[in-house]
């Protein structure tokens, strides 16, 4: 028990961390509201070592502290509705074992992006924010692919340094 509280606490402060380090990177896609999703890369790693319900409390804290020191509440509002589909998308995907952790991520991060913009359709009360879909699927497999590579490399390592110890 008090190692999975432990590898809780450890995944939450990286993933803080992960975001805090993003808001400091100058690097602009050229598009509102798109980043690379660095903190999902703890996300993506939590969902393959720890249980489900626990990579969901991980995801609802990351967004909220991540919020609530680094944004505000649209930021947190759009997070975390693109936070849960996201994951909730990664789960299914993984639980039907035919997906690599590369493709669970591009799928990540494809309704990742899904989820906030239609929380953004809700918000405006118009569906005209839909031209940006293929703008936003492009950005979400891109970033998917980028932070599931990590990811793999991330959890291989992870494996190898638990069996050490």
């Amino acid at each position: 028990m008090r190692n999975r509280v432990a590898y809780f606490g450890m995944f939450t402060a990286l993933a803080l961390i992960f975001s805090y380090v993003e808001t400091l990177i100058p690097i602009s896609f050229g598009i509102p509201g798109v980043k690379l999703g660095l903190a999902n890369l703890i996300i993506v790693a939590a969902l393959y070592k720890m249980a489900l319900k626990e990579a969901y409390l991980l995801s609802v804290v990351r967004v909220l502290l991540a919020g609530f020191l680094f944004g505000n509440y649209f930021s947190i509002l759009y997070s975390l509705s693109g936070a849960l589909l996201s994951l909730s998308v990664m789960a299914l995907l993984k639980k039907n074992g035919g997906f690599s952790v590369i493709g669970v991520s591009i799928a990540g991060g494809v309704f990742h992006n899904i989820g906030q913009l239609f929380v953004a359709m809700l918000a405006v009360e118009t569906f005209q924010v839909a031209y940006y879909v293929p703008v936003l699927l492009v950005a979400g497999l891109l970033t998917g692919l980028v932070i599931g590579i990590l990811a793999q490399e991330l959890l291989r390592r992870l494996t190898w340094w638990l069996s050490q110890s």
